[in-house]
């Protein structure tokens, strides 16, 4: 046995916070690690201990193993917990731990290696029995093959992955992904498999001990996805006959078995329309969704992850579960913009009812561009999968989430959408209904009424004249505010005593009460500067006041492509220079920001007439990229 005194976590955001506070309920002191932008981050603040990592970009940082080493030696840390994502699955890393006398908090480096190409795992599993999709060969493929679904060999979260469609665009596609996967991984090598039309992807939860116990932790389903990154998970999988649950099990034993594994895993499947599973990939690490079988087994996956790496055996078999348990990921993202990213200021996070919130953000800080934008992973946990669900829907529905645009409204939207309520989920979810979930705002009226009327009244400790101005004096002339909120412009026109429909009952700069077609309303507002934030049932707003004069700085050339968010140019289109012909919706420049790529389309078809940046180049938010004239109309 192997007693721990300290741990080093060799990541950020909310998994270091997690990990911490197991680690403290322990009894164990902690080290943080942290990048130059993350070093007034809720990871620092919280652990006992942080060292600097020098540098912004995640491969000086995070990815530097040799430096985090240094770190937990320095802090007299005699364990490290790597997290997800960035080393976790970093075969050579756990070695480098081991050999400089430190405990991993991991699989053996042997079992990371085994799994970590995806194809080399499909070998080990197909000798193992695991049932497996059969590769195709993007060399040989023809129409029949169609779709295809290329990943990356390494790594995973959706880089390096394209579905094809059409055999002309495969090329595109393989380089595209390869160009992906070897910025992300360091490794080029992608495969292709056939892609699975409504395909369900569910996973098993296992924990492993150095004694030869396995344990099947149940199943999870993930399989609304974007981009084929996971929004929402649930633990168990509903729907699913027993004996499919049984062969899941079975298969994701024999796969753990199969490496020698230990510790905390997770083996993925897909599972077709009519029930036939597929294994897709093992990963040797603890997965973001692990909080959904924390809940529903009552265990601390992180303490059994330490206990295990300490030498302690498991029990022969884990606890019964009990309930059902639904875990949102909230994103500070734009679904309605390609899911583009967002950064700034945090100024309000709170989210209520009895849910479980992991996150790596306090109100006040700020979310920056070089890592993934998710804010905090919420969770509910019920005796029903119903009630689970309804209680993590009215939990997002009532959050206050100022200053950044979120997809808060999409995962209500989607945890009310009658093909989830129904358990009918797969992959394709969103593909089918983005649209749908996105659009028909709330009508904004009556909380762009609350953000005026919060405006106009300064507070009981104004001065009597200020207090009683708008109020007084010609009674009978309504008072004006102009704002614009979800890129629409809104006039608010009202009265002190008099508004059609609806009466005010109350006002403060933070709370308006209105009685809006005799239902009583309370709305939340909350100013920051030039935004105004209203909440209530109705829905979550933003206004922006609208100057008096417009900014002549806003005026730009007409074809210019401007940033979407800041970021680093990783590609330019092959043969891209000022005079070259680009046809409407071409991918001129690939940006990559807080771990995703976006691409930058051409506008118009015309002639590309400036370019203004190169591959590697970092760029501001609103720096202008390109420009394309448009080609006259005939």
């Amino acid at each position: 046995m192997t007693n721990l005194t300290s741990l080093l976590v060799a990541n950020r955001g909310e998994i270091a916070v997690r990990i911490f506070r197991t680690a403290r309920a322990l009894g164990l002191a902690t080290v943080a690690v942290h990048s130059d932008p993350d070093a007034d981050a809720l990871h620092v603040r919280d652990a006992d201990a942080a060292v600097r990592l020098p540098g912004a970009a995640p491969a000086d940082t995070y990815l530097r193993g040799d430096l985090i080493i240094k770190a937990a030696l320095a802090a007299g840390a005699d364990a490290v917990h790597p997290g997800y994502g960035f080393l976790s699955e970093n075969a050579d890393f756990a070695r480098e731990v081991l050999a400089a006398g430190l405990t991993w908090i991991g699989p053996p480096p042997d079992a990371i290696e085994a799994m970590a190409s995806k194809t080399r795992a499909k070998e080990l599993m197909r000798a193992a029995g695991v049932p497996l999709l059969d590769p195709v060969d993007p060399a040989t493929a023809t129409p029949a093959d169609l779709p295809l679904l290329l990943k990356a060999a390494a790594g995973g979260g959706g880089r390096g992955m394209r579905v094809v469609r059409d055999l002309d665009q495969l090329k595109e596609d393989l380089d595209a992904a390869s160009a992906e996967a070897r910025s992300a991984f360091g490794d080029g090598e992608v495969f292709a498999e056939p892609y699975v039309e409504r395909g369900r992807h569910v996973e098993v939860q296992i924990l492993a001990d150095t004694h030869g116990t396995v344990w099947a932790l149940g199943t999870r389903d993930c399989s609304l996805q974007r981009r084929h990154q996971k929004v929402i998970e649930e633990a168990p999988a509903p729907g699913l006959p027993e004996s499919l649950r049984e062969t899941l099990h079975t298969a994701a034993v024999a796969a753990a078995r199969a490496v020698s594994y230990e510790g905390a895993g997770t083996v993925e499947f897909l599972v077709t329309a009519d029930g036939r599973p597929y294994f897709l990939e093992m990963n040797t690490r603890l997965q973001v969704e692990h909080p959904v079988t924390e809940a529903v087994f009552d265990l601390d996956l992180v303490a059994l992850q330490l206990r295990v790496a300490e030498g302690a055996a498991l029990p022969p078999a884990p606890p019964q579960p009990t309930g059902h348990a639904v875990e949102a990921r909230l994103y500070a993202e734009d679904p309605a913009q390609d899911w583009r990213p967002q950064t700034g200021a945090l100024h309000t996070l709170a989210i209520p009812g009895t849910v479980r919130v992991d996150t790596g953000f306090t109100a006040g800080d700020t979310v920056g561009i070089h890592y993934d934008p998710m804010l905090a992973k919420v969770v509910a946990h019920a005796p029903t999968r119903a009630e689970a669900v309804r209680a993590l829907a009215t939990a997002l529905a009532g959050a206050r989430i100022h200053g950044l645009t979120t997809n808060r409204e999409l995962l209500v939207r989607s945890l009310r959408h009658p093909e989830f309520a129904a358990g009918q989920l797969d992959t394709g979810f969103y593909d089918r209904h983005l649209d749908t979930l996105t659009g028909d705002t709330p009508d904004p009226t009556p909380a762009a009424l609350a953000a005026a009327l919060a405006e106009a009244s300064p507070g009981p400790d104004a001065p009597l004249t200020t207090r009683l101005g708008g109020w007084r004096n010609v009674r009978s002339r309504p008072q004006t505010r102009r704002y614009t909120t979800a890129g629409t412009e809104v006039e608010v026109q009202y009265h002190p005593v008099n508004q059609p429909g609806i009466r005010i009952l109350a006002t403060t700069p933070a709370l308006v009460t209105l009685e809006i077609e005799g239902i009583r309303r309370a709305f939340h507002v909350k100013q920051n500067s030039n935004e105004i934030y209203v909440d209530s049932a109705l829905g979550a707003h933003t206004f922006t006041r609208v100057p008096r004069f417009p900014d002549p700085q806003d005026r730009t050339e007409p074809g210019s492509l401007l940033a979407p968010m800041p970021g680093t140019v990783v590609r330019v289109a092959e043969g891209l220079t000022p005079g070259t012909p680009v046809t409407a919706g071409q991918p001129l420049l690939w940006l990559e920001a807080m771990k995703m790529e976006h691409r930058i389309l051409a506008p118009a078809s015309g002639t590309l007439t400036a370019l203004h940046v190169a591959t590697g180049q970092q760029v501001e938010f609103g720096a202008l990229l390109a420009v394309v004239q448009e080609e006259p109309q005939s």
